[in-house]
């Protein structure tokens, strides 16, 4: 079984490493044209009237997915049924699903909000997009990428021995906010030379979204952690580096 588990671990890994790239020209749209991708935030079909409420509702699929299995009381429930050496895998099949989902079904709003031709801040607001997917990609490197994404509970599944306990630790970015990943995402949503009414609506409801959770995953922590991240949330803002807001 720990051979089977860990190929299954494996390939939701290479599955969610996938939807993951398709992610940056999904929310990049011009961009990354070079890419040609055929569906984006502003490129696809385009169903009118009801574009807004078919988008709001896939973005409430994946918040309610997202946070609803990252629950302990829905871990405890759900490790009945499902391993534990398979939970995290699992949890990340079901993203990638809903990720899938969503950019099948997504409904451009093409009306445009701004529109920054050729030039200097184009440029920066470029930049700033992909040093957000960088912030991303490296952050998850600092805490426990293969922990993060399920590939080292089916490992040690796959070997018999247990899963070392989560150390508390502030690396690199964590020194300056306590969530670089969300920076790095909202970065990454905000920074665009050309900005759609669809990529603002897209954009508001995955920062709403961003808070809500930050909330629940603060909680969390502080449960597992203590003292230890309780000090840590005096001393470093949340997600703005370099402020007082905690």
């Amino acid at each position: 079984m720990g051979a089977l588990a860990l190929l299954y671990g494996v390939v939701v890994y290479v599955l969610f490493f996938a939807a993951f790239l398709y992610f940056i020209p999904f929310i990049g749209g011009s961009m990354l044209a070079f890419v040609d991708a055929p569906r984006t935030l502003d490129w696809g079909n385009v169903s009118g009237g009801n574009a807004a409420l078919v988008d709001i509702g896939l973005l409430l699929l994946f918040a309610v997915q997202h946070s609803v299995m990252a629950r302990r009381s829905f871990k405890k429930i759900w490790t009945k049924i499902v391993a534990p050496s398979i939970e995290r895998s699992t949890y990340v099949l079901a993203t990638t699903a809903v990720l899938i989902f969503m950019y099948f079904e997504w409904q451009p709003i093409p009306t445009l909000v701004w529109n920054i031709g050729p030039g200097f801040w184009s440029a920066v607001l470029t930049a700033l997009f992909f040093a957000g997917i960088v912030i991303v990609f490296i952050a998850t490197f600092l805490i426990n990428h293969f922990e993060l994404f399920g590939l080292q509970q089916v490992w040690h599944r796959f070997r018999g021995s247990a899963v070392p306990a989560p150390v508390f630790r502030t690396p690199l970015f964590y020194k300056f906010v306590r969530h670089p990943i969300y920076l790095g995402f909202l970065l990454a949503f905000w920074s665009t030379p050309t900005m759609t009414v669809g990529h603002l609506l897209f954009a508001g409801v995955w920062t709403g979204y961003i808070f809500i959770a930050i909330g629940y995953e603060e909680r969390d922590l502080v449960r597992h952690f203590g003292q230890a991240y309780v000090d840590y949330m005096s001393r470093v803002p949340t997600i703005i580096p370099f402020t007082t807001w905690s």
